[in-house]
């Protein structure tokens, strides 16, 4: 009895928790509808007081347009004065080193030759022979007056002494050819710098051995004028001429600008990078070494119309460069922009992204910071 009683109950219990969730399912209403948020745009910043953020206006400037490429300072070939010796024969001391900056007339070697030995003898027997010879030729002329030689001895002994004349003059003028006077003994030659500038090449040792013409002792380079040797992308050369202008600026020394002009652009193509040589004539302050590393920027001679911004409405982020521009509601829109080259004046140029007449904030910088804030 007491079981049959146990099991009605739990079937009450049962069915009044059934009751009781069909009921919440009854009463449950649908879902409430999703709600749409707008999308944000992430290039709005809204600031509370705009005001404290002064305004700038881009304005247009003309310029020509550029193309920037690498290159290396080298030599002006045509300032290249290679420094050879006339005689053969062995160094005996150097006194010049490659880079050297040495003066014209300065030594830079002493040589010891046998053709210089030679050529003192022979020009010392020249004028053995010379005063032999005008001495016959007077004897000559005397004994012609008393009748005792015919005209034709006569003219023949001055044949003589006309030929031993020229040829001591030919071997004094072989001995200065040679740097050597006339009244040397020795056969030491020393070799001078031909014209003032920089040694650039050095072929000789100590002790080495030195053909005549047939060899260089050293290359002197002018370098009051040098070359800058770009590698310039055959899709760009149709923006480069000859005589167009170019800015120069160093890896050594980043707050310089030289300018020089083009000289020649290479006919021959690099087959590999597909580039040419174009070849920057450059006048050297002082300050430019050969093999310098340095950055072309070519100015054609056509202008075009550029952006200009103050330096400071630009704020470069991660490689970017961006400026900012007020919006409605006391809102600013970042835009990027395509950076070009620092002017004078603190000024930025801008290539594209901005366009003249456009009003930006002037100290971009600032704001920035106070959006982080």
């Amino acid at each position: 009895m007491e079981n049959r009683l146990l099991a009605a109950g739990l079937l009450l219990l049962a069915a009044a928790g059934c009751g009781k969730a069909h009921a919440f399912d009854a009463g449950a209403g649908a879902p409430p509808p999703a709600e749409v948020v707008p999308d944000v745009d992430v290039s709005l910043f809204r600031v509370e007081h705009p005001e404290q953020f002064p305004l700038s206006k881009a304005t247009a400037r003309e310029a020509a347009p550029e193309l920037v490429a690498t290159g290396v300072v080298a030599v002006d070939v045509t300032r290249n004065v290679p420094v050879v010796s006339l005689a053969s024969g062995r160094v005996m001391a150097i006194y010049a080193r490659i880079g050297d900056t040495v003066r014209k007339g300065q030594v830079l070697l002493r040589l010891r030759s046998d053709d210089i030995t030679g050529a003192i003898a022979d020009y010392r027997k020249a004028v053995s022979d010379e005063a032999l010879s005008r001495s016959q030729l007077e004897r000559a002329q005397d004994l012609y007056k008393h009748g005792a030689i015919s005209m034709s001895d006569l003219q023949l002994a001055d044949n003589q002494a006309t030929k031993a004349k020229v040829d001591l003059e030919s071997k004094a003028d072989h001995l200065r050819l040679h740097g050597k006077s006339p009244d040397s003994r020795n056969g030491i030659v020393d070799l001078a710098a031909p014209v003032s500038g920089v040694i650039t090449d050095q072929q000789v040792t100590a002790a080495s051995g030195l053909q005549a013409l047939g060899s260089t002792a050293f290359t002197v380079s002018d370098l009051s004028q040098v070359w800058i040797v770009c590698d310039v992308y055959e899709n760009d050369l149709r923006g480069v001429h000859v005589g167009d202008g170019a800015e120069i600026r160093l890896n050594a020394y980043p707050g310089e600008v030289l300018r020089g002009t083009i000289g020649n652009i290479g006919s021959i193509l690099d087959p590999n990078l597909r580039t040419a040589k174009v070849r920057i004539e450059v006048q050297n302050p002082g300050i430019l070494r050969v093999g310098m590393f340095a950055t072309a920027t070519f100015l054609g001679q056509t202008k075009e119309m550029h952006t200009t911004v103050p330096a400071s409405a630009v704020v470069h982020l991660h490689d970017r460069s961006w400026v900012y521009l007020p919006a409605p509601k006391n809102k600013f829109r970042r835009v990027e922009v395509v950076a070009g080259r620092a002017l004078e004046g603190n000024l930025q140029e801008i290539k594209s992204g901005l366009e003249p007449g456009q009003e930006l904030v002037a100290n971009a910088l600032v704001l920035d910071h106070a959006l982080e804030q």
